[in-house]
């Protein structure tokens, strides 16, 4: 079981299953929303994910995208959208033991910044995953 939560420790979470996916994102909506040059996410089915303590506030932040965050703190905490119903992504970061949830590629490199040099050998996509 993965746990983890906000920095002032108000918002906790479990998750009862491994994750789907785990990428680290480069997009402008992450780097906007977290403040962070890139930002590391797992996908997880939505009926695994549990909030053990406080709530979390929502804002859409382009249609059919909602992320949720720590009202009190603001650490950004999950990211749904429409077109994956039944999934969310947890922001790596806030785990309790990130090491735990490794990266397994990169996506939407091709809005990366200039300056940060990928050197992990990890794959990476111009965008999202490819369709399997």
């Amino acid at each position: 079981m993965l746990t983890g939560g906000c920095a002032c420790g108000k918002v906790r979470y479990q998750i009862s299953s491994d994750p789907i996916h785990n990428t680290i994102c480069h997009c402008v909506d992450c780097r906007r929303a977290s403040g962070a040059p890139c930002v590391g996410w797992i996908t997880i089915r939505d009926s695994d994910f549990r909030m053990v303590a406080g709530a979390t506030k929502s804002r859409e932040s382009s249609p059919g995208v909602a992320r949720a965050f720590c009202a009190s703190c603001g650490t950004p905490v999950t990211y749904r959208h429409a077109a994956f119903a039944g999934e969310v992504d947890v922001a790596t970061g806030t785990l309790d033991r990130p090491e735990a949830a490794p990266p397994r590629d990169h996506t939407w490199v091709s809005q990366k910044l200039a300056w940060l040099q990928i050197a992990d050998g990890l794959p990476q996509y111009p965008r999202a995953l490819p369709e399997t």
